[in-house]
């Protein structure tokens, strides 16, 4: 039985979840059934999601497949990034001092704050009368 090697990252972001797989192979792109430029259109998205094997200098040696639910684009882009991280330190515990450095491997903790009753939105109150 031919195994290969593979490495497993899951990254978080707002109300994302991305589950990561990295296969040694050619750059091959794989989101939820859908090619990188199918499924994040912008540039913007398109570029965090590869930043750390960019960073790595591991562009095109890695088959990246990604399973990502939850949230918006930029949401999923920044779990994608958050787990491709973490998948990469698993294949290459060397690697986790420049991804580190570049902040790809901090869990970004911010989320939505949860609406108060009695106000608008989360802080956001109604108009004070005087009278």
């Amino acid at each position: 039985m031919n195994q290969v090697a593979q490495y497993r990252g899951t990254g978080k972001r707002k109300t994302s979840v991305a589950r990561v797989i990295l296969r040694p192979g050619d750059g091959a792109t794989w989101f939820n059934g859908r090619t990188l430029d199918d499924y994040f259109p912008r540039l913007t998205h398109r570029n965090q999601v590869l930043a750390p094997l960019r960073a790595a200098n591991l562009e095109g040696t890695y088959d990246v497949r990604v399973r990502v639910h939850g949230g918006g684009p930029s949401g999923q882009a920044g779990a994608v990034r958050h787990g491709i991280a973490r998948a990469l330190v698993e294949a290459d515990p060397e690697l986790r001092g420049v991804l580190k450095k570049e902040g790809f491997l901090a869990r970004d903790a911010r989320i939505v704050e949860r609406k108060k009753a009695g106000l608008h939105k989360a802080r956001k109150a109604p108009q004070f009368s005087k009278r």
